[in-house]
């Protein structure tokens, strides 16, 4: 059986045996639900219709600050009609509507620890319309975690004593907006509602309460689920942001498909819309479609997706997108799987998208790091790095605690699996340095295999999984 996986730029055929191999692809294999019918009516009655808050008639007027906080380039489509470029002009249409001034509106991308969007990036996410009459003012900004005149500190919410600091901008708005999107997540079961603002418009010591050693690599973060530990302090920080706010965030939320197309649109208070977009969004997301378990996973991964240019060849997004994959699909792995992906892995960090990246491979590579976790000690000294955040504030680079968060993410693959090969790497030193095998062929990687998982492994092959939005496979008797 041939099979075209993603690879580098471009993709690379492999055989694979047709007695033992199944294929999967998200969107195609089992179809989404359907699509809205009409997208511009359904997100407008879903906005004057809210669930467990009041109309955005009744909540400003004349004299009131309207902040809209919307998801970056990393999820929600590009379309003239994605979610973003169709619910936030409704939104503002009823501001104004409601007698508020054009100039006290404003615009904030909620990037969080991720690199700013740079002005055409932040264009094609709203569109040119709402661009070129909010942005020249400056009502179109980056969230700046490190700017500390615009962070308040909100002190440890209660349940869990997480410590909750947040956009200032977004506290003392009147009104506060949150454009999210219920599209299964590897990190607490979805995107959108309070996982929204408790990692987008926070800084790194309030998601250095979840995104941590102790939260994912507990029993409940695999295989995902909306019940982990991570998702309770996602919703106990977002809750505490608004009672320390004293008004609930107005959320729209669009359930998306594999292509980030809505499925369905609710608008509301956080609490009351995740239970009801995910009801919706399961039937997309966690498919009963398994019906035995498997042995093998294979997948390609491209240069560019996710997070950036050289996700697919930095060593540490590298394992961070394999253990990702794990997480959604643990339900259908047997114990001792094996994992063979094809990467370029050719040593391109992308040192100014990713700047402390290459440091933290490096700390790995040190006495006394043996295993993922270790590297965690480092984490407070790079991210107070002057120098890292610069970059992160001036020259879209990430912030310096992103590479820790993923590394923690990374260290399940090794975890959850037998083991893991790197195939086609140029320069595959660097994944041996992340604890991966390597070889040059998917097939030449089958046959070494066959020490963990026997001469006729169960093999899933995954074409499309980082150009298409994830799904969490589940068995058919699940």
């Amino acid at each position: 059986m041939k099979v075209t996986l993603e690879y580098g730029k471009g993709f690379m055929d492999v055989n694979l045996p047709d007695e033992n191999t199944d294929v999967f692809i998200a969107g195609e294999t089992v179809l989404d639900p359907p699509l809205l019918k009409d997208v511009y009516e359904e997100t407008k009655k879903s906005i004057q219709n809210p669930i467990g808050v009041k109309p955005i008639s009744e909540q400003v007027g004349p004299g009131s600050k309207v902040v809209i906080v919307f998801p970056d380039r990393v999820k929600g489509g590009f379309q003239d009609d994605s979610h973003r470029k169709t619910s936030i002009p409704i939104i503002i249409d009823e501001c104004l509507k409601a007698g508020v001034d054009k100039k006290d509106i404003k615009l904030i991308c909620s990037n969080g620890l991720h690199r700013k969007n740079k002005p055409e990036e932040i264009k094609s996410l709203l569109g040119e319309k709402i661009f070129n009459e909010y942005n020249p003012l400056g009502q179109i900004v980056n969230h700046d975690s490190e700017d500390h005149d615009n962070m308040i500190d909100l002190g440890f919410e209660e349940e869990f004593h997480s410590h909750v600091i947040m956009n200032k901008e977004v506290f003392d708005a009147d009104l506060a907006v949150m454009i999210g999107h219920a599209l299964g997540n590897p990190y607490g079961g979805y995107s959108g509602g309070y996982k929204h603002c408790a990692t987008g418009i926070t800084n790194w010591q309030c998601i250095s309460a979840h995104h941590t050693p102790e939260v994912m690599h507990r029993p409940d973060f695999v295989p995902v689920s909306g019940h982990s530990l991570m998702r309770k302090k996602f919703d106990a920080i977002g809750k505490h942001m608004e009672k320390s706010m004293g008004k609930k965030f107005f959320t729209c939320d669009a359930v998306l498909d594999s292509y980030q197309r809505q499925i369905a649109v609710f608008t509301g208070d956080s609490e009351l819309i995740q239970p009801l977009s995910w009801e919706v969004a399961d039937k997309r997301t966690y498919l009963k479609w398994a019906e035995k378990k498997y042995d093998v996973l294979v997948f390609g991964m491209p240069v560019m997706f996710h997070y950036g240019n050289g996700m697919g060849t930095n060593p540490i997004l590298i394992m961070q997108a394999i253990a990702a994959n794990i997480t959604r699909h643990k339900r259908i792995m047997n114990e001792n799987a094996v994992i063979i992906c094809a990467s370029i892995c050719d040593g391109f960090f992308h040192d100014e998208e990713f700047p402390a990246y290459r440091e933290i491979y490096n700390l790995f590579q040190t006495e006394g790091n043996n295993i993922l976790p270790n590297v965690e000690k480092y984490a407070e000294k790079l991210a107070t790095n002057e120098e890292y955040i610069r970059k992160y504030q001036n020259e879209h680079g990430y912030h310096p605690y992103h590479g820790f968060s993923m590394i923690s993410c990374a260290h399940i693959a090794e975890m959850q699996t037998s083991a893991i090969y790197i195939v086609g790497a140029k320069e595959p030193g660097y994944a041996r340095g992340m604890g991966m095998k390597t070889r040059a062929t998917v097939e030449e990687a089958l046959k070494d295999a066959e020490k963990y998982v026997g001469k006729k492994p169960n093999i899933l092959a995954l074409p499309k999984t980082y150009t298409t939005a994830g799904v969490h496979l589940c068995m058919k008797d699940d």
